[in-house]
């Protein structure tokens, strides 16, 4: 009696865990994808797939159905069996366009080839068996029934990404719809926290959208100074495109058809954001405008020719752009590009396989890496060969074993909790993620060093990527060993779509030195956020200022370390410091601490200067030049006498030189008193800008020393055999 009762509690027990597993699917039909793990093998010999699940259900046979596609309009019977296995010896030619649905006591679980690689959080769909309006139905149900694109998405651990594949037969994912893509008559796809928008052609003409919009969610809509972690990359936008976004968003390699307003069509007409990034995109028919966006980096991206106003009120840098605005005070046009390579991207060759474009080194270029006939230049790698397909609940033993036996890895969509530091310890190792996904350390007695620490080696990518800390640890990214010196200058190391979050989720004390250290020479660094979050999830105020503890959010001492799109705020002491030798930056945005109690708390040199500049290039340094630089005040949690004496700070030498420098005040008592070395003037009575700065009049920095993280603070490697 006893066991029998045991027996059925615990099939009671199955059954209720089983049903809260269950969502809505279709009528009568209760829908279990992703949660009882089936499995497929495919037999390319004989074309065959041969599925394979836990017993589910309690009588009859399970009833198999096909459809090319996880969302397709038909799905047609296959087969049924009364045992949990079934070879299908006569699926779809292309074995990726073979969804099945096993359906058994209304129970109804889905299987494929493409689940099975890529996990649940990644969501794929193919117009040659859907509607035009299916995809974009879907995804917008996900923010609409959850509220990811509200102010409840910001500090979700939830990712996803959105993959369409190529269209076919002239077909688009356009649903549909006209005027700006705010509206509801557009029947626009709506992008929120934590997501990403990629197409599977070779070129992003080969994927037709209709409309893309974010939805800003403070002021009613007027305000997208909180509107965050999104991408989209690889896709045409047939009509609206309204990127209405700040920091931590990246538009890449995109074909921009038609428009309306793009950035500021929501909302009143005090509109305003605090973006952003584009790059390697084409506008076909309109030049866009970035009306109410105080700053905006753009890189090689090819606009139509006119007058046409583009916006922007104080720091817009367009570079490697065709027909960039004319260079005034708000807009610094730069002819080319130094050094870049674009960001990789996941894409189906014509053979059907998954694979991965990795595009080649590029110097002094101007417009687009791709044609509307060709890739661009770069390698193709086959994801299944050459890759580790990482998904949410893998460890770092498993991640660096990966990376040891030589593969690259793809993070899918999630957020990784991690006991160790990822460890990138060979030439040409690529990380790659998809979907913002996150990697955190967890607080454990091992991991006191970093998220990610690459060594000093040649080709090292590493991208789309953040990194959050739940722990105290030295950093959060590290490049190259303390005094690493190797020449990278033939094939440099590249840091891409990276984000670095200190506070905004945890809710215990941590303590970080610096977010990123850069320490190997010829780095290129395409787009970073490192951000001490001023708002989140946990109680702010004073409490903010000692338990969310981060000195600097950058620290270079490589040499011939070249960045674009640098975003970099709140950190405690020098926001970004410059050691190395060569250095470039082309565009900053910083906004200094909100939270310092006092003044004294927060001076630098000693104690001798109030505050501490955004971006300071050491009295060591002999040469570096950057261009298009904004420190904006809001000391806004302060005792109301707390300044910054000089918003950017260099060493008064021949060779050292910041251009178009800008700081102003937007809210708080507090002012930013000089632009650079003590000249320039004071936020306190408007927006100040320098034209230039080399060897100047103002008044040098004071010599001081520097605390850095030392050598001891740097693991040895882990062992990874086990």
């Amino acid at each position: 009696m006893h066991r029998k009762v045991i027996s059925v509690f615990i099939a009671f027990a199955f059954i209720l865990i089983l049903c809260s597993l269950v969502t809505s699917y279709s009528p009568g039909e209760k829908k279990q994808e992703g949660k009882i793990a089936g499995k497929i093998v495919y037999n390319k010999k004989k074309h065959s797939l041969t599925l394979s699940w836990p017993a589910f259900g309690s009588s009859g046979n399970y009833v198999i159905t096909r459809g090319g596609s996880r969302l397709a309009s038909d799905f047609m019977p296959v087969g049924s069996t009364s045992a949990p296995k079934f070879t299908d010896t006569k699926p779809n030619a292309d074995k990726y366009e073979n969804y099945y649905k096993i359906t058994r006591d209304s129970i109804t679980i889905i299987l494929s080839l493409e689940n099975q690689i890529f996990g649940n959080n990644m969501y794929f769909y193919d117009r040659k068996y859907e509607k035009a309006a299916t995809a974009r139905n879907e995804i917008n149900s996900h923010f609409g029934a959850i509220g990811r694109s509200g102010s409840n998405g910001e500090w979700t651990t939830k990712r996803q990404a959105y993959y369409f594949k190529a269209n076919v037969d002239g077909q688009t994912y356009d649903a549909g719809g006209s005027g700006s893509a705010s509206s509801a008559a557009a029947n626009s796809i709506e992008l929120g926290f934590y997501s990403h928008i990629g197409g599977l052609g070779k070129l992003p003409g080969d994927v037709k959208l209709g409309a893309i919009f974010t939805r800003p969610h403070l002021s009613g809509g007027a305000n997208a100074t909180c509107t965050f972690w999104r991408s989209v990359e690889n896709v045409a936008v047939m009509r609206d495109f309204a990127w209405t976004v700040s920091q931590s968003t990246s538009a890449r390699r995109m074909l921009i058809e038609s428009t309306s307003k793009y950035i500021s069509d929501v909302g009143s007409n005090n509109f305003w954001g605090s973006g952003g990034f584009i790059a390697d995109t084409r506008y076909t028919s309109a030049r866009p405008n970035w009306g109410g966006q105080q700053q905006w980096y753009t890189r090689n991206t090819v606009f139509p020719a006119g007058p046409g106003a583009m916006g922007g009120s104080y720091n817009m840098v367009w570079q490697g752009c065709i027909n960039a605005p004319q260079a005034d005070h708000i807009n610094t046009p730069i002819p080319a590009t130094p050094i870049i390579r674009e960001k990789p991207f996941l894409f189906i060759d014509k053979d059907g396989e998954y694979k991965v474009f990795v595009p080649a080194w590029q110097k002094d270029r101007a417009g687009l890496s791709w044609s509307s006939t060709g890739m661009g230049k770069g390698k193709i790698q086959d994801l299944l060969k050459d890759w580790y397909v990482a998904k949410e609940g893998d460890t770092d033993t498993e991640i660096n074993k990966a990376l040891k036996a030589g593969k690259n890895v793809f993070f899918t969509p999630g957020h990784y909790s991690l006991n160790a530091p990822i460890q990138v310890n060979r030439k040409d190792a690529i990380l790659l993620g998809a979907g913002i996904a996150s990697v955190t350390l967890e607080p454990t007695e091992k991991n006191t060093w970093g998220c990610i620490y690459a060594d000093d080696k040649d080709g090292i990518i590493i991208a789309g990527l953040l990194m959050d800390s739940f722990n105290s640890t030295t950093y959060q990214v590290r490049i190259g060993n303390e005094g690493a010196n190797a020449d990278h200058s033939a094939n440099p190391l590249l840091l891409t779509d990276i984000t670095c979050r200190i506070g905004g989720v945890q809710s215990k004390n941590i303590q970080v030195h610096a977010s990123m250290q850069i320490n190997s020479n010829n780095v290129v660094g395409d787009h970073f956020w490192l951000w001490r979050a001023d708002h989140g999830s946990q109680r702010g105020g004073n409490a903010r200022w000692t338990r969310d503890r981060c000195k600097n959010g950058l620290i270079v001492t490589g040499d011939d370390v070249t960045l674009y799109a640098l975003f970099a705020e709140h950190y405690q002491e020098y926001e970004v410091l410059w050691l190395g030798e060569r250095g470039r930056t082309y565009f900053l945005q910083n906004e200094p601490p909100y939270d310092a109690p006092d003044q004294a708390a927060w001076s630098s040199q000693g104690g001798r200067v109030d505050g501490y500049a955004a971006f300071k290039v050491a009295n060591t340094v002999k040469e570096h030049h950057s261009i298009g630089m904004g420190s904006y005040a809001v000391f806004t949690g302060t005792d109301g006498h707390v300044n910054k004496k000089n918003g950017f700070e260099i060493p008064n030498s021949p060779n050292v030189t910041l251009e178009k420098m800008c700081i102003t005040r937007f809210s708080g008592p507090g002012n930013i008193q000089n632009v650079v070395n003590g000249i320039g003037g004071s936020t306190a009575t408007g927006v100040k800008r320098v034209a230039s700065y080399n060897n100047g009049t103002g008044t040098p920095p004071y010599d001081e020393g520097f605390d850095l993280p030392d050598r001891e603070s740097y693991p040895a490697y882990i062992g990874m055999d086990k």
